[in-house]
C-alpha cells in the first residue's frame, strides 16, 4: 500500500478545509467516518490520509470505502488497488453498474 508508512506520522491533522461546512468543534469524526474517508479520498493529500488511517486504521478506512456512495473511476479504482478491495463489495461500484449506460461513442 501507498501509505504503509502512516504510523511514522501520528501527529498529523486533518485539512479543515476538507470539512469546511461543518463546525469542526461539534463534529463527531466518529460518526461521521465515511464522509471524513470520502472527502480525503476525493481531495485529500498525503497528510490528511495519514490521518484518517491513524484514526480509524486500515480496517476501518477499507470499511468506509466499501459504503461511499459514490466515487468517481479514478478514485475508485485508485482504493480499489490500494486497499485490496474488489470493485464489486463497493457500494459504489454497485450503484455505477445499476445506472443506465449512455452510448459509448
Amino acid at each position: 500500500m501507498y501509505f504503509d508508512d502512516y504510523k511514522d506520522f501520528p501527529d498529523a491533522a486533518l485539512n479543515p478545509k476538507l470539512l469546511w461546512e461543518y463546525r469542526l468543534s461539534e463534529f463527531n469524526f466518529q460518526e461521521m467516518r465515511d464522509v471524513v474517508v470520502q472527502r480525503v479520498i476525493e481531495r485529500g493529500w498525503p497528510s490528511d490520509w495519514y490521518f484518517i488511517l491513524n484514526r480509524y486504521g486500515i480496517d476501518g478506512v477499507k470499511e468506509a470505502i466499501k459504503n461511499i456512495a459514490y466515487l468517481n473511476d479514478k478514485d475508485l479504482n485508485f482504493v480499489s488497488q490500494q486497499f485490496d478491495i474488489p470493485l464489486a463489495s463497493m457500494k459504489c461500484y454497485e450503484k455505477k453498474q445499476l445506472a443506465d449506460q449512455h452510448w459509448n461513442s
